[in-house]
């Protein structure tokens, strides 16, 4: 089953990345997977041990630090595999119905475009295009959950990710920031680079406890747990059935 999914048909490599202490979000990932036919146990199929630094640095936050450095020790691993393709996900990525429903319809529409970039997953809104399920999109965009980058991108984006880390925050061209921040900037100096975006999106973010913003107050109360719980599957819930379509 799991060599039929088109998303293995069509990208060399998916990674997932997931702090090794947070089982309960490689366990919900886990879950989405097997709505689209992937199995973690696919040879394309990488989970990829979060980097947790002990310090910030010039960084927001020692969370933003860490997603910053995964993102780029997985694109080191894309290059050193000389991989065509990947497609990064992180931990509490969830799929849209929409996706899970036309999988194989939506990457078809994929492999007759040309792109370096290809956000699945944003939280623009956007209006509605008769050209199909992409369209090229070239302002800054939030998030970097759910993203594939091509080969032609892959090497120069790690240059500039690496560069950023040599550089004081707030420079000019780039300093330390959100990984989300820097994919923007490099794309935003990289023009000639083709970015496509998913329309509507096809990925949201779980409703779940950050390891880089931190835990609510509440969430830490052992009576209030289970009820925060509920909650959250709702608005999970809520956000595929009716947010995406």
């Amino acid at each position: 089953m799991n060599s039929l999914s088109p998303l293995l048909s069509f990208f060399d490599k998916i990674y997932i990345i997931n702090l090794p202490e947070r089982c309960d979000r490689r366990q919900k990932i886990q879950q989405e997977l097997s709505l689209l036919g992937i199995a973690e146990s696919h040879q394309q199929v990488a989970f990829f041990p979060a980097i947790k630094p002990t310090h910030a640095g010039d960084f927001p936050s020692i969370g933003a630090r860490g997603c910053f450095l995964s993102h780029l020790e997985v694109l080191r691993q894309a290059k050193a595999e000389n991989l065509n393709n990947v497609l990064i996900m992180e931990d509490d990525l969830a799929f849209s119905r929409r996706l899970i429903q036309q999988q194989g319809a939506i990457v078809g529409q994929l492999k007759n475009l040309n792109w370096d970039f290809v956000y699945f997953g944003h939280r623009e809104n956007l209006a509605s295009s008769p050209s199909g399920m992409f369209q090229e999109y070239s302002e800054a965009l939030m998030l970097a959950h759910f993203l594939g980058v091509n080969q032609t991108a892959i090497a120069p984006l790690i240059y500039f990710l690496e560069t950023i880390l040599t550089r004081p925050s707030g420079h000019p061209e780039g300093g330390p920031m959100h990984v989300d921040g820097a994919y923007s900037t490099f794309r935003q100096q990289h023009p000639e680079l083709i970015t496509l975006i998913a329309n509507p999106s096809l990925g949201f973010q779980r409703s779940s406890p950050s390891n880089i913003v931190g835990y609510k107050w509440f969430e830490t109360l052992p009576v209030l747990t289970q009820m925060v719980r509920a909650t959250r599957e709702v608005k999970n819930w809520h956000k595929r059935n009716f947010s995406f379509d």
